[in-house]
């Protein structure tokens, strides 16, 4: 679990299939690798500090290719940083390395925390709040808004 504002990284497989018949990654591949390492940060640093994981609905998703992964990776590297935190979402970046380290593309992605039972938005709670942004609740439990990036174009938090 993270304890500060470092990014949480985690090691995805891929598999075979996630290749084209051009040799590299498919472009949708990295949507899924990114997907997937943002249902393990969910898991180790909600779940693993005895909290649920919280109902999201994707709002917007942002991916820049920057380098095609090669069928001689066979995992990446996935850093994820929460970059906002607003009154009923927040923002994502997370790059995606190679087996090298190179950096090769970065997708962006905004959540929006939402009741199950309404499937409309909510106000995300202090106790995600500091699994979001970690030291940034003040020692009276309010919540201290979070805006270190830009989000991407239309995707203000507007709940």
């Amino acid at each position: 679990m993270r304890d500060s504002l470092a990014a949480h990284t985690t090691d995805v497989a891929v598999r075979w299939s996630d290749f084209d018949r051009f040799g590299h990654l498919n472009n949708g591949a990295y949507i899924e690798l990114a997907q997937e390492a943002r249902n393990i940060f969910a898991i180790e640093e909600f779940l693993g500090r005895g909290l649920e994981v919280p109902a999201v609905f994707l709002r917007t998703l942002e991916v820049d290719y920057r380098k095609p992964i090669l069928p001689d990776t066979t995992a990446v590297t996935v850093s994820t940083t929460v970059t906002h935190v607003g009154k009923t979402s927040f923002t994502t970046r997370q790059e995606i390395a190679d087996r090298d380290g190179v950096h090769c593309a970065t997708v962006t992605c905004v959540q929006i925390a939402v009741d199950v039972k309404t499937a409309s938005p909510r106000a995300i709670t202090a106790s995600e709040l500091r699994v979001l942004a970690p030291g940034r609740v003040n020692p009276d439990g309010e919540i201290v808004r979070v805006d270190e990036g830009s989000s991407p174009a239309g995707a203000t938090d507007t709940q």
